[in-house]
């Protein structure tokens, strides 16, 4: 029996793929550093993450992804794999090192190439490709000159952008600018815990505007020069905030404050709405890093934003924290069920997630580029993969979804997080996402018991 914990009242209990609409895009998500490896083969350069897991204390087990899923000569399986589940649009993301080895000139042919016949591969089993720009891989030589924090990232970026669309853009239909920037932006360089391992408000300040200034670019660059079917987007980590005393007026406006932090920060620059500053008052000195002619460069007409929600966040009116005054009460304290990331089980936040998002008057579609959940993974003697809780999840959140289209959220794809286990960044290899297990050591797939439900929904050959 699945647990009640994974299917709150409001999900709906039956529902197929054509409930969603013949024009809904479904699809799996990966990640250039988390699956490639080949860290250092054929011309790639280093990245921020490749000097970052090599400092000690950093990584669990201290493992890094110098092989990872080994997707740079194990592409052609996972895509003929992809095509036999059914599963018909694929995102990932290029490694920013692999194409420019320094970050700034010198093409390197064979990283370029590595993406030209992965976009063919797709293309040729019926797989739309959806590409990530950038998803926290910054080159290293580019750190070595600031990084996020020098505000000439924002060209670099641009040429970056400029020179893939010019290589794949008569292909590639779909887009994603930048991977979550409030992650690499606070993770990496608030809080040390994620490459490049800064620990300062200043140079988070810095990085928010910097990435905020290249998210809005990176879209005008792409538009410069792409054909006009071609469909821009950026995707935004969101977890549904809730108080953990409602009752209480300082939890209330603590978690007003970290949902502006956490969830607003980096889309309300983008429709115009500028930085949340009245909500976050350490905010306002992000003004120092603002330069003339930058609010103005702020904003840009996506045609889609996306989505990536895994969790809620129960927050605390928390003196101890400066400046934010707000702390999360953890699933654990709680004492509710979840995930081995620690993350609650709540499969409805993927709902107040878009009705969020769509709440925005200025918001054109949404689509779900990223959602699921870690859980421990043993293949059976009988070499299925059995993981009730993983489908479970899958499918209630699945069922939020439809819930949010129901009730007139313009939701036009949902992306699973994620095809393959992976590298999980400075969890490194234990905490498992994928509906293909991988057994690291041979580097064998196996699809899960949650894959194969997936294939089922969606028709594919394995169904």
């Amino acid at each position: 029996m699945l647990p009640p914990a994974f299917f709150p009242p409001t999900s709906p209990e039956h529902f197929t793929r054509a409930d969603f609409g013949n024009s809904f895009h479904w699809g799996v998500s990966a990640a250039a550093y988390q699956t490639e490896g080949a860290w250092d083969k054929e011309g790639k350069g280093p990245s921020i993450w490749d000097d970052f897991v090599r400092r000690k204390g950093k990584i669990k087990r201290g493992e890094t992804a110098e092989v990872a899923t080994d997707f740079y000569y194990r592409w052609t399986e996972d895509i003929l794999l992809m095509q036999q589940m059914g599963i018909d649009n694929f995102r990932f993301s290029a490694a920013w090192s692999r194409v420019l080895p320094n970050g700034i000139s010198g093409v390197n042919p064979n990283g370029i190439g590595f993406y030209d016949r992965l976009v063919d591969g797709c293309l040729a089993r019926g797989i739309r490709p959806w590409l990530t720009l950038y998803h926290w891989d910054l080159p290293s030589a580019l750190q070595q000159r600031g990084g996020w924090t020098n505000p000439d990232v924002v060209g670099w970026f641009t040429d970056y952008a400029q020179l893939l669309a010019s290589r794949l853009g008569d292909r590639v239909k779909h887009w994603l600018v930048l991977n979550e920037p409030m992650a690499f932006t606070g993770a990496g360089h608030l809080l040390g815990i994620h490459a490049p391992g800064r620990k300062s408000l200043g140079a988070f300040l810095a990085t928010t505007h910097h990435a905020a200034l290249a998210q809005a670019e990176g879209g005008r660059a792409l538009r410069a020069i792409l054909p006009a079917d071609a469909q821009i987007g950026t995707t935004f980590s969101n977890s549904y905030i809730t108080p953990w005393r409602p009752e209480h007026l300082r939890d209330q406006r603590a978690a007003r404050r970290a949902d502006a932090l956490l969830n607003r920060l980096f889309v309300e620059p983008a429709l115009g709405l500028g930085y949340p500053v009245q909500d976050v008052p350490l905010l306002s000195w992000i003004d120092r890093y603002i330069r003339p002619g930058d609010l103005e460069r702020l904003p840009f007409d996506f045609d889609f934003l996306g989505v990536q929600n895994y969790t809620r966040e129960v927050v605390r009116h928390a003196p101890w924290v400066p400046l934010l005054w707000a702390g999360l009460v953890s699933a654990a304290r709680r004492g509710v069920p979840h995930t081995d990331m620690g993350w609650e089980v709540y499969p409805e936040s993927i709902y107040h997630a878009l009705k969020q998002f769509a709440a925005y008057s200025n918001v054109k579609r949404l689509v779900v580029t990223e959602n699921g959940s870690a859980f421990p993974d043993q293949v059976n003697l009988a070499g299925r993969l059995p993981d009730l809780k993983r489908q479970a999840f899958l499918q209630a959140s699945l069922g939020q979804v439809l819930r949010a289209q129901q009730e007139g959220v313009p939701v036009e794809g949902y992306f699973a997080w994620s095809f393959t286990d992976n590298f999980e960044w400075a969890e490194g290899y234990g905490p498992r996402f994928g509906l293909v297990h991988i057994d690291y050591e041979t580097q064998r797939r196996t699809i899960k018991d949650s894959g194969h439900w997936y294939s089922r929904f969606l028709g594919g050959e394995l169904a």
